[in-house]
C-alpha cells in the first residue's frame, strides 16, 4: 500500500512539475538547448531573475582543438547544473583577471603575472526576468574587454541580472579565448581552412556564442530576431571587427540586429590622421610575432640553442610536427615564454588579425564601401578614457615621454581594494602622478592636458573614424559621452571619468569590484543610481527598437555627430544633448 501511495505521489509531483514550467515554479529553471538540458538558479525573490551560468557553447579548445575554430560541444542527456560561472579563459593575471575564487576577490593582487584560468572556458551565461512575458524579450549579448589578453565573464560588474530585470530583456555574456590562444598568426598552424587559418580564434568563439543564441535563446524567453551585440574596450574592438567581417557580411541571415560599442575602434593606420594610434596592425606583423613565439619556445624548451638553430629545426621537421609540438606545450609554459622572452617584441599584446575573411583587411574601408553588417549602432566613450592608461604617456615625447603612473599594478590593487571612501583621504596625488605632470590642471603639460591629448590621438581618433564611416552609409548611428566624475579626492583627478567607469552604470552594479571603493560613496549614491537607471533604460530602448531615445533622457538624442552627455551630481542625473 505504501509503495502504491508513493508511486501515485511521485506521478502527481511529476505532473505538477510539468505544468510548473509555465507557472514559474522551480521547474521553470530547466531549459532544453540543442545540446542538452540545463537547470539554472532561482533569484526570483531577491532579484526578480533566473540565471543559467556555465552553459557550454563549444567543446573545450584543447589538444588538437587548440588554435582552431570552435566546434559544437558534446551532447548530454541528463539535466546539467548551470548555477556557477565556468573558469576564465587562460591568461596571465592582471588587474582585470579573476582571483582564486574565479571572481573578484583579494587574491587578484597576489596572482598578477601568474597564469590563471583554464583553456576549457567556452561557456556562456544567461539572465532573464523571473516574471512571465507574453512576447519574446530582446536579447543583449555582452563581450568583455581586457585588451584581448585578459578578462572574464564572472567579473561582478558584468552580472546581467539588474539589466535584464530593469529592461525586461534577456542578457547573455559569452567567453572567448584571449592572448596567444585567441589570436595567433602562425604559418605552421595553417591547413587551408579559411576560419582556422585566420588566427582570429577569439572572434570565432564570439560567433559560436551568437550561433548558440540564435538556436537556443527562445527557450530562455529571448527573441533571436532582436539580438544586440554589446562590447567594451577590446570587446568593442571585437564587435566592430565582426560588424565589418566579410564572413558575417556574406551570411544570408544576421547573427545580431544591433550593436553597442563602448570605448573601442577598428582602424588601421591608413584611415587615421597622422600621429594617431591604430587598433589594427597588418597581418604580417602578427605573422612575425607568431613565428617568434615558435622560435622562442624551442629555445626556452632547450630544443635549440638560439633562434638560428630553432629556424633550422622548423625547416627540418616541417609544419605538422611544429604545430603538434606547440599544441603539446602547457598553457603556462607558453605564457611564460611570451612574458619572459617576447614581450619586447609585442607578443604580449593581442588584437584582431586582418586575414581578409574573418576580419576585413581594412575594416573602415569595408564599412565605407558598404561591405558590412548593416544594423543600428550605439557607441559610447568616457570623457577621460586614458586616465586609466597614463603609463602610455611614455610612448611619445609630445605626450611627456614618461609614464604618468608611479604605482605598479600590485600597489594600485592593494590600495584601491581596501580603500575606505567615506574616510579622509589616505593617499595624495603626488603618490600617483610624477612631478612632470603636476599640477594636474597646468595648461599644456599637466596630467589633465597630457591624458586628454593621448585620448585625442587614440580613442577620439578611432571613434571618429568608425562613426563617420558608418554615418556615411546609414542614418542610425548614435553616440554618448560619459562625464560622471564624483569620486572622492584625489581620485576625481587621478581617474575622473576613466575608461570602464561607465560600465557599473550600464549594468546597474555598484557592489564590490576593482574600483568600487574609490568610486562609490554614500554622498554620490542618489545621483549615480539615478544616472544608472537612465543609462540602463537607454540600452533597453536600443535593444528593443534600434533607437536609444527614451523618455528618461528628457531631451531628443540626435544621430552622430550629435551626442548625449551622461552625468550626475550627488542627487540627480544630469543629461544634456550636444
Amino acid at each position: 500500500m505504501t509503495r502504491i501511495f508513493l508511486a501515485g505521489a511521485i506521478a502527481a509531483l511529476a505532473l505538477l512539475h510539468g505544468c510548473a514550467h509555465f507557472a514559474g515554479t522551480r521547474n521553470a529553471l530547466q531549459r532544453d538547448t540543442s545540446f542538452g538540458p540545463v537547470v539554472g538558479a532561482d533569484a526570483s525573490t531577491s532579484e526578480g531573475t533566473y540565471s543559467w551560468k556555465g552553459v557550454p557553447f563549444a567543446r573545450p579548445p584543447v589538444g588538437d582543438l587548440r588554435w582552431k575554430a570552435p566546434v559544437d560541444p558534446d551532447r548530454w542527456t541528463t539535466a546539467r547544473p548551470a548555477t556557477a560561472f565556468a573558469p576564465a579563459c587562460v591568461q596571465t593575471g592582471r588587474l582585470y583577471s579573476p582571483g582564486a575564487s574565479n571572481g573578484y576577490d583579494g587574491t587578484i593582487g597576489s596572482r598578477l603575472g601568474k597564469t590563471v584560468g583554464s583553456e576549457d572556458c567556452l561557456y556562456l551565461n544567461i539572465w532573464a526576468p523571473s516574471t512571465p512575458s507574453a512576447t519574446p524579450r530582446p536579447v543583449i549579448v555582452w563581450v568583455y574587454g581586457g585588451s584581448n589578453i585578459t578578462g572574464y565573464t564572472a567579473d561582478p560588474v558584468y552580472d546581467g541580472g539588474a539589466l535584464a530585470k530593469s529592461q525586461n530583456a534577456v542578457v547573455v555574456s559569452v567567453a572567448y579565448r584571449v592572448g596567444i590562444f585567441g589570436f595567433l598568426n602562425m604559418a605552421q598552424l595553417k591547413t587551408g581552412n579559411a576560419e582556422n587559418d585566420s588566427g582570429d580564434f577569439a572572434l570565432l568563439d564570439i560567433v559560436k556564442g551568437l550561433e548558440f543564441v540564435q538556436r537556443n535563446i527562445a527557450s530562455f524567453g529571448g527573441d533571436p530576431g532582436r539580438v544586440t551585440l554589446m562590447g567594451q574596450s577590446a570587446g568593442a574592438v571585437n564587435v566592430y571587427a565582426l560588424l565589418a567581417s566579410p564572413m558575417l557580411a556574406a551570411r544570408a541571415s544576421p547573427l545580431f540586429q544591433r550593436v553597442v560599442v563602448l570605448s573601442g575602434g577598428i582602424s588601421t593606420a591608413a584611415t587615421l590622421p597622422k600621429g594617431s594610434i591604430p587598433g589594427v596592425l597588418p597581418a604580417s606583423v602578427w605573422a612575425t610575432r607568431g613565428n617568434t613565439l615558435l622560435l622562442q619556445s624551442l629555445v626556452a624548451d632547450g630544443q635549440a640553442a638560439d633562434e638560428a638553430a630553432a629556424r633550422g629545426l622548423v625547416e627540418t621537421h616541417g609544419a605538422k610536427v611544429m604545430a603538434a609540438y606547440l599544441r603539446g606545450r602547457s598553457a603556462d609554459t607558453l605564457l611564460t615564454t611570451v612574458h619572459t622572452g617576447l614581450a619586447p617584441r609585442g607578443m604580449a599584446t593581442s588584437n584582431p588579425i586582418p586575414d581578409g575573411w574573418v576580419v576585413a583587411p581594412d575594416p573602415i574601408a569595408a564599412i565605407r564601401a558598404g561591405h558590412y553588417v548593416k544594423v543600428p549602432v550605439l557607441a559610447g566613450n568616457t570623457r577621460d578614457e586614458t586616465k586609466l592608461f597614463p603609463q602610455l604617456l611614455a610612448i611619445r615625447p609630445n605626450l611627456g615621454g614618461v609614464s604618468g603612473r608611479l604605482l605598479d599594478d600590485a600597489a594600485v590593487f592593494a590600495l584601491v581594494s581596501h580603500y575606505i571612501p567615506e574616510a579622509p583621504p589616505v593617499t595624495t596625488i603626488e603618490q600617483w602622478i610624477p612631478p612632470a605632470y603636476l599640477p594636474a590642471n597646468k595648461p599644456g603639460t599637466g596630467f589633465n592636458a597630457r591624458t586628454a591629448e593621448l585620448g585625442r590621438i587614440w580613442f577620439e581618433a578611432i571613434r571618429d573614424d568608425a562613426l563617420n564611416a558608418l554615418r556615411s552609409r546609414q542614418p542610425d548611428v548614435w553616440f554618448y559621452e560619459f562625464d560622471w566624475d564624483r569620486l572622492p579626492k584625489p581620485f576625481d583627478t587621478i581617474y575622473g571619468a576613466a575608461h570602464t567607469f561607465d560600465l557599473p552604470f550600464v549594468f546597474g552594479n555598484f557592489e564590490p569590484s576593482l574600483y568600487s571603493n574609490i568610486m562609490f560613496t554614500k554622498a554620490n549614491r542618489s545621483g549615480r543610481l539615478a544616472l544608472s537607471r537612465v543609462m540602463m533604460k537607454t540600452i533597453g530602448a536600443f535593444a528593443r527598437t534600434g533607437d536609444p531615445n527614451n523618455d528618461a533622457l528628457g531631451t531628443v538624442w540626435k544621430p552622430w555627430p550629435s551626442r548625449i552627455v551622461f552625468n550626475a551630481d550627488n542627487d540627480a542625473a544630469r543629461i544634456s544633448a550636444k
